[in-house]
């Protein structure tokens, strides 16, 4: 599959916002996060759909996917921000036009249950997409100058990132000798094990697997990992790379269960590739941006991960 990268942001460009999955409990966020926006010097854009309900989902699939496609179709739209996750995007992924997607290429940002489209646009267009900051959870206000300066120079500059930026506050840790490089798939576990063995799923060989997940007990993440090293093809991944999971703990006190680390333990302690823990990215205030796609090196001996080339043209 040939990567298709996206053209780089300007002031003064259009950013589209829609709702793939849930709706924001407070729509205030979206006015907030509309504001940040133009404080910035871009223009905005809203899913003529955003702000309705049907349960959990941001209104029927037939009316997210209007959105999702309105705004990869819409010429003056240059980057399309997902206002939050929740769930509700593996429903889209059988109703959506992966043509008019391959042939309207932009940036397109999200993470948690957006996993699902970013991989799905990564299998059958091979675009390049942005596991970052979400408009009505990270951008609506306090916004995190860790979390803001990584996706702005990832998003702004087609210039290769570079090393990753280290987040002093949180200790990441290296395992393994030799270095290792490929293209960085993966996202919310629970998410991409949802299309894993689907049509939607980019292929495993020699990609850098990075994962990461929230309110997922024990006995879930193990489930998850057990699931993720059982797929046809994992043997052909280069290394992995695992995010935070965050609120992880069992909730019932009184259950009989493992540990998260002891599950991770029995996991990465099998692995024979190089991998790295407590990277800075997932459900936290300060996020480190990804962009799924491009080619990735883990140095575990320096401790250090690059990245080699830019996500934007």
């Amino acid at each position: 599959m040939k990567i298709v990268k996206p053209s780089k942001l300007n002031k003064g460009d259009v950013i589209g916002l829609i709702s793939p999955a849930s709706t924001p409990d407070d729509l205030t966020r979206i006015e907030k996060s509309v504001k940040y926006f133009e404080s910035l010097g871009y223009k905005v854009k809203t899913g003529k759909n955003i702000g309705k309900y049907r349960g959990y989902l941001a209104g029927t699939d037939e009316q997210r996917v209007e959105d999702l496609h309105g705004m990869f179709t819409d010429k003056d739209v240059k980057a399309i921000i997902c206002l939050r996750g929740g769930y509700g995007s593996p429903r889209l992924l059988d109703k959506i036009s992966f043509k008019l997607i391959r042939n309207n290429p932009k940036i397109f940002v999200g993470y948690s249950d957006i996993t699902a489209l970013q991989m799905a646009f990564l299998a059958k267009c091979g675009l390049v997409t942005f596991a970052g900051p979400m408009a009505a959870v990270d951008f609506h206000s306090n916004v995190e100058p860790y979390t803001e300066e990584i996706f702005w120079a990832m998003v702004t500059s087609a210039k290769k990132f570079g090393d990753y930026r280290l987040d002093p506050e949180r200790e990441t840790s290296f395992y393994g000798a030799k270095e290792v490089q490929g293209r960085v798939i993966g996202g919310n576990l629970a998410l991409f094990c949802s299309v894993a063995g689907t049509p939607f799923m980019p292929s495993l060989k020699n990609k850098i697997m990075m994962v990461e997940d929230v309110s997922e007990p024990p006995y879930r993440i193990d489930r998850l990992l057990n699931q993720l090293m059982l797929l046809k093809g994992w043997d052909e991944v280069q290394g992995l790379i695992s995010g935070v999971f965050s609120d992880s703990d069992e909730p019932d006190k009184e259950k009989k269960t493992l540990t998260a680390e002891e599950v991770f333990s029995d996991y990465y302690g099998q692995l024979n590739i190089p991998y790295v823990m407590n990277f800075p990215h997932g459900h936290i205030k300060k996020n480190h941006t990804i962009p799924f796609g491009i080619e990735v090196k883990i140095s575990p001996k320096k401790k250090n991960i690059r990245f080699l080339e830019p996500a934007v043209i």
